[in-house]
């Protein structure tokens, strides 16, 4: 039998950024506030000392910060003929675990959304017709606008510390020749000026602007200069020392919960953290219409009761998608009627990489750099140019983000270069501090044949049936790769290089578990505005059992062109917002169906 702890009025699910913003809003609304991380505690200090945090082989290629796999991890299939195997290396995709979660290790990258986005099928049948969707292509509207998400965007930026070149504020243009002419409008300026350009992202952005596209800052939670944000924690200047993704950043420059929520949060007497919990499921009543609270085994293997008014799955993307399917939340997705929504709509990122080589004249220094500093274009991303004669859905940034080369991982050698050797060694002295790489970071569309469910054959190490992901590439993703790879090769030869490599996704490519994507996972859990077609509504609350919100890319009903995060957190300022100042005075449904 259950350890029963006493009531609390909100017990949270993992503690990266969703968890750590919501346990922050909901605390100041004055609840008694419990959350529950599986992983081990962590912080800046020690897990971000110096120098034993610049440790590649322990961080990068060891992968300290992320899931142990042992315990709990995926299954993975191309399709449904075939029997799905355990996801037993970190390589494709990287989940992190422990107090940050994934908001300790990520690059700092921080955009907004294309506002289309948000409307995405709306929009593509209101320019392009109905019949330009394919077939078995389910992308839907968010059932939240970009105006409505704007002041949440704003907090999260400040909270943040982001810096960056806005190109218009309340309609004046105030960026001509550093700021995004795509981007929308905004209420109030980044809260820190751009980082400096590194060498690559001026070569790319010349060479970008001489064939005609509007190179821009990316904007980037790794600071520019000092900060303190609205809650009074305070951030360091960037070094651009090289060690953002994969690492707890030493000089409190990248924002992270850890950095940037958790010295408010710590103060809160109505807050507990207890990490090392691993949440088995959501408890609930027996007509299954309301949570009681949460089942966990904490770290010395006891399993504990949690009772609580209110439940907030705030776990990595997958995972709030298997706790909800192991709790019983929401109708099954079944892609063979198209009936149900939990594990729908899972979706992820499609990426194309360029890597130019340069004579020893051109000196790149790939060895420094930070996550989220670079130059990008957005000429091609979301529906800033005309998909008709195209046949693909979609649209993708182009960038030059360059966030440090290691010297185990990241040596990239030209073609026919041996794998070992002193051939391989003379070709990495020669092309480690002179080449330049740059990514299209592609948004990828959900598809009916792309799902999640629990898989019947695999456990975990608590006896529960593992996560089953059914995925694989589609035509759409194929042509989408071929035009951005050609779009942006114009770039790399404007670079005038030695030499280019790379090469983009043909028909017949699968996707490959070995090679590392990017952890930018969507859906599952998506948000919406109709409870046949998705599992929470436009608050992130629950349609099915009305004290259950669920915050995280889980919500996303197709993925961005744009990397997550920030989203993310926007979403989960809105969410609490309508918690704090709808639900809390008359709990239940937000939205009517």
């Amino acid at each position: 039998m259950a350890n029963q702890m006493k009531k609390v009025d909100a017990v949270i699910v993992g503690f990266g950024w969703a968890g750590s913003i919501m346990a922050k809003e909901l605390t100041e609304a004055g609840l008694q506030v419990v959350a529950l991380e599986r992983g081990p505690h962590r912080d800046t200090y020690p897990d971000g000392a110096y120098p034993q945090v610049i440790d590649e082989l322990t961080y990068n290629v060891r992968k300290k910060l992320f899931q142990d796999l042992s315990k709990s991890t995926v299954t993975i299939r191309h399709n449904p003929s075939q029997t799905a195997q355990p996801y037993r290396q970190l390589a494709a995709f990287l989940p992190g675990t422990g107090t940050g979660g994934a908001g300790l290790h990520w690059s700092g990258v921080h955009f907004r959304v294309d506002p289309m986005e948000l409307r995405m099928r709306s929009h593509y049948e209101e320019r392009y017709g109905k019949n330009f969707i394919p077939e078995g292509m389910t992308i839907q509207d968010f059932g939240v606008s970009y105006d409505e998400l704007e002041p949440f965007f704003d907090k999260a930026e400040k909270v943040f510390g982001t810096s960056g070149s806005a190109w218009s504020i309340k309609g004046k243009v105030v960026g001509q020749g550093r700021g995004n002419p795509f981007a929308p409008d905004r209420s109030d300026d980044f809260p820190l000026p751009p980082q400096k350009r590194t060498y690559s992202a001026q070569l790319f952005a010349k060479a970008a602007e001489s064939v005609g596209y509007h190179p821009y800052d990316l904007p980037s939670a790794n600071t520019s200069a000092p900060y303190t944000n609205p809650y009074g924690a305070q951030m360091g200047p960037c070094n651009f020392c090289g060690y953002c993704s994969g690492y707890a950043c030493y000089m409190y420059s990248k924002a992270s919960p850890n950095v940037n929520i958790w010295p408010a949060l710590r103060q809160e007497p109505k807050f507990e953290l207890r990490d090392n919990s691993h949440v088995l499921r959501v408890n609930l009543t027996d007509d299954k219409k309301r949570a009681t609270g949460v089942t966990y085994v904490d770290a010395q293997g006891r399993e504990v009761e949690q009772p609580a008014d209110l439940v907030i799955l705030s776990a990595f993307q997958f995972h709030n998608v298997h706790l909800m399917l192991l709790s019983g939340i929401g109708k099954p997705y079944n892609p063979i009627t198209n009936e149900g929504v939990v594990g729908r709509n899972f979706a992820y990122q499609n990426i194309s990489t360029i890597k130019a080589f340069f004579g020893k004249d051109v000196h790149t220094n790939n060895f420094i750099g930070a996550g989220g500093a670079g130059v990008g274009v957005d000429d091609f991303n979301a529906d800033n140019f005309d998909h008709g004669k195209y046949g693909f859905v979609g649209g993708s940034p182009f960038w030059v983000n360059q966030a440090g080369v290691k010297p185990i991982s990241g040596l990239p050698v030209p073609q026919g270069t041996p794998g070992w050797g002193s051939k391989w060694k003379a070709a990495v002295a020669d092309h480690y501090t002179h080449h330049v790489s740059m990514d299209a970071h592609g948004a990828h569309q959900s598809y009916r044949t792309n799902y999640l469910d629990l898989d019947p054959n695999y456990k975990d190490a608590f006896g529960q049936p593992l996560l089953r992901m059914t995925f694989d590439w589609q035509d759409n993703d194929i042509k989408m790769s071929q035009f951005m790879h050609g779009k942006m090769r114009k770039i790399a030869e404007a670079m005038n290089p030695k030499e280019i490599i790379g090469a983009p996704k043909v028909q017949g490519t699968h996707f490959d578990t070995t090679v590392y994507q990017t952890t930018h996972m969507n859906g599952g859990a998506i948000m919406g505005e109709d409870p046949q077609t998705s599992a929470v509504n436009r608050y992130l609350q629950s349609w099915d059992v009305p004290n259950v919100f669920v915050p995280g890319a889980s919500a996303f009903p197709q993925g961005l062109g744009y990397n997550p995060t920030g989203m993310v957190a926007a979403l989960t300022y809105w969410s609490a917002r309508a918690i704090r100042e709808q639900y809390l005075k008359n709990p239940g449904p937000l939205v009517q169906a």
